[in-house]
């Protein structure tokens, strides 16, 4: 299985999660009308936090600013280059799932 493929597997096991292609050519994970995240390929995930939140993933080595918005705290990047990358990746979807959940009350 190839990283997106495997992120994809995952994702969409998880209660409500749909994917699909985004607007802009990238492969999007949504709870609802959220955006949890999404890939480029299998090379690179995207996504956004609350602030507090991406200074802690930042400081951790986690995420990097996202190439789009430099000096932003909240939209974040995470290169994927192996298998610990893709676990990675799916924790960071994990963190923006669990807090989707927790707004919507469920």
């Amino acid at each position: 299985m190839t990283s997106s493929e495997r992120i994809t597997a995952e994702l969409t096991s998880w209660d409500g999660v749909e994917a699909g292609p985004g607007r802009r050519g990238e492969f999007a994970f949504r709870l609802g009308r959220r955006e949890l995240g999404h890939l480029h390929g299998d090379r690179a995930a995207h996504f956004f936090f609350p602030r507090e939140r991406w200074e802690e993933l930042a400081a951790q080595g986690r995420i990097i600013e996202h190439p789009v918005f430099p000096g932003r705290h909240g939209p974040a990047a995470r290169q994927i280059e192996d298998e610990a990358d893709v676990d990675d990746v799916i924790e960071l979807l994990r963190i923006n799932y669990e807090d989707a959940k927790a707004r919507a009350g469920s």
